[in-house]
């Protein structure tokens, strides 16, 4: 069925299927990596698979370009990236390296069953109405398209460097296993949607094209190896822009552009959130501010008792009075110790 809205005119039959039929092209040329495998080619396999990321970036572009989305498309979409980018890569993996280890096919059953479980995840957050307005600015997790080219990144590794500590059966099996974690992880991942490039940015961008235009013609497998580091360097800066944005709702309808000169002004103004939040601190320091005063109390009533009898033993009393009162927070430097639980800081005075 259709999502088009009705009164709407309807795009043509031929560019309704465009959409499917790129998502088919990413399902065979997942399919065609496992082939390449098997017979030996190693870097038709890792191509294979990174042109199958490429239609699946695609596909989904051109359906809302075009508008011509679908629910059997969406159906469609999630069945060809849980073969692209769970089956193959873990036969691909299989084949290259961990058939040499006795729970080789475990591994590759994780990552397999993985893919899938990321990929139900989705298609359930998708429907989600509850989520914040910035949620469609990150992923849950590594994407399976991401995860697939992760996993592999030892086999371009061994294919531009040689063989190493990095293609042996133990390590491939530990860092499939950790590209399946990343999948199935709730961190907070940046989704290309959410990317705006400044105008002042095109034209070094397209230099950085070029660049990688000539990387893939001379060295593609270490292209490969770089992208792969600066997408995983990019995960701890999601998971501070998510958490920086869960703090501020102030700023969730405003444009991700000027996001930053919101930023940037909170900063300036020392308009900081609290470590931990207020209702716990201030709750804290009310349980102390009552265990002090129970404390107080029980002195106060040991004083009185004490105190008649005689006059050395009231001075004692005073003093014990005087210590559990600097112990409480309650003496001279009390009220400054009550602000700092509270977190209420003196503004310092500035000069005119």
């Amino acid at each position: 069925m259709s999502d088009v809205v009705p009164g709407t005119p309807r795009p043509a039959t031929g560019v309704r299927l465009l959409p499917n039929a790129v998502t088919v092209l990413a399902l065979c040329s997942g399919l065609s990596g496992v082939e390449f495998i098997l017979s030996g080619n190693i870097v038709g396999a890792v191509a294979a698979i990174g042109l199958a990321a490429v239609f699946d970036a695609l596909d989904g572009r051109l359906a809302r370009l075009l508008d011509a989305t679908s629910r059997i498309g969406a159906e469609l979409d999630s069945l060809s990236d849980c073969v692209s980018f769970g089956v193959s890569p873990a036969l691909i993996l299989f084949v290259w390296s961990l058939d040499d280890l006795r729970v080789g096919w475990v591994v590759a059953l994780v990552f397999a069953v993985s893919t899938a479980l990321r990929l139900a995840r989705f298609n359930t957050l998708s429907d989600d109405t509850e989520a914040p307005p910035f949620a469609d600015e990150f992923f849950v997790g590594v994407p399976s398209p991401a995860g697939a080219l992760v996993a592999l990144t030892p086999l371009a590794l061994d294919s531009a460097a040689g063989p190493g500590w990095w293609s042996s059966p133990a390590a491939v099996a530990v860092w499939t296993v950790l590209s399946a974690a990343l999948m199935i992880s709730r961190l907070p991942t940046m989704s290309l949607k959410s990317v705006r490039v400044p105008p002042r940015l095109v034209a070094p961008l397209l230099v950085v094209v070029a660049l990688a235009a000539a990387a893939v013609i001379t060295v593609p497998f270490l292209l490969f190896v770089v992208i792969v580091a600066v997408y995983l360097l990019h995960i701890p800066f999601a998971v501070h822009r998510h958490r920086w944005l869960h703090r501020h709702p102030e700023v969730w309808d405003v444009p991700a552009q000027q996001r930053r000169a919101v930023r940037r002004a909170s900063r300036r103004l020392g308009l900081a959130p609290p470590r931990r939040p207020l209702r716990r601190r201030v709750a804290g320091a009310a349980a102390r501010a009552g265990g002090a005063a129970r404390r107080n109390m029980g002195q106060a009533r040991g004083a009185g008792r004490t105190g008649s009898a005689g006059d050395g033993d009231g001075v004692r009393a005073d003093g014990g009075r005087e210590n559990g009162a600097r112990e409480n927070g309650t003496g001279r430097h009390g009220p400054r110790r009550a602000a700092r639980r509270l977190g209420l800081r003196r503004t310092r005075r500035r000069g005119r």
